[in-house]
């Protein structure tokens, strides 16, 4: 689809800046702008933020071609950037890009996928890595979007931007081959079986069923015995006395040996 410059935007030249003076603007019902490109100085001005919105409400989006009006001429431009409010998201300033029509530009262009992949078709998951491509164009052919087709794509295959076949009077520029589309194999839900408990290991439950052990069975060869060991490590209380030997054991009060 061509980029005719059918879109007008009036605009005025300025002198001032600052805070103060774009709150005055804004009142006026303009906003500051500054127009970067062809010239080697950029030029400030100032013009209406609805006509701008207006001017860009069309499928190239923010790669309109626009006819900037001033008092000394017109220019061609690009929208090139832009600032709103975080709260009201009203357009607060705007930049943009002075061209001729005879010069190619380099702009960002939205991809598009076509088509069902039959790698979905069999189970898998389309996923579209590159959101835009750079295209070179002149600016009255500067295309609305990059159409990709995804339709040949199987189970685990990929698009790159070299395969990518670029619109009538554009060049597709990019540094490194990088993937535009692919399909991913969904992945499997690992089960895990639960693990049987072996009878008789550590923190092991008793086996249905089975018997506890009997008060007073002797342990198991190799273990501690509990009490026994307990109470001859016991250390003697605070202040008490301690432990009489054996021999002592059979001894009255006042008895003799």
């Amino acid at each position: 689809m061509a980029n005719p410059a059918s879109n007008v935007v009036a605009a005025k030249a300025r002198q001032g800046h600052g805070k103060g003076y774009a709150r005055r603007l804004r009142h006026e019902g303009f906003i500051p702008a500054v127009v970067y490109g062809l010239q080697a100085k950029p030029t400030s001005v100032a013009v209406s933020p609805d006509e701008v919105m207006k001017a860009i409400a069309t499928p190239h989006r923010r790669n309109t071609l626009i006819t900037l009006k001033l008092d000394a001429g017109e220019k061609r431009v690009l929208f090139k950037d832009y600032q709103v409010d975080p709260v009201t998201r009203e357009l607060l300033h705007a930049d943009f890009l002075e061209v001729a029509l005879d010069k190619p530009v380099k702009v960002r262009v939205p991809v598009v996928t076509t088509g069902k992949a039959e790698g979905v078709t069999a189970g898998g998951i389309l996923s579209v890595a590159a959101q835009d491509i750079v295209v070179e164009a002149l600016p009255d052919m500067i295309p609305v979007q990059i159409e990709v087709d995804v339709s040949p794509l199987k189970m685990g295959q990929s698009i790159h931007v070299s395969q990518l076949k670029a619109p009538a009077g554009t060049k597709l520029r990019f540094a490194t081959d990088f993937v535009v589309a692919y399909v991913a194999v969904p992945e499997k839900e690992e089960v895990v079986a639960p693990v049987a408990a072996v009878p008789g290991a550590p923190g092991a439950a008793p086996a249905e069923g089975a018997a506890a052990a009997a008060p007073g069975a002797a342990p198991a060869p190799g273990a501690a015995p509990a009490a026994a060991g307990a109470a001859a490590g016991a250390a003697p209380a605070k202040g008490g006395a301690e432990a009489k030997p054996a021999a002592d054991a059979g001894k009255g009060k006042g008895g003799k040996k």
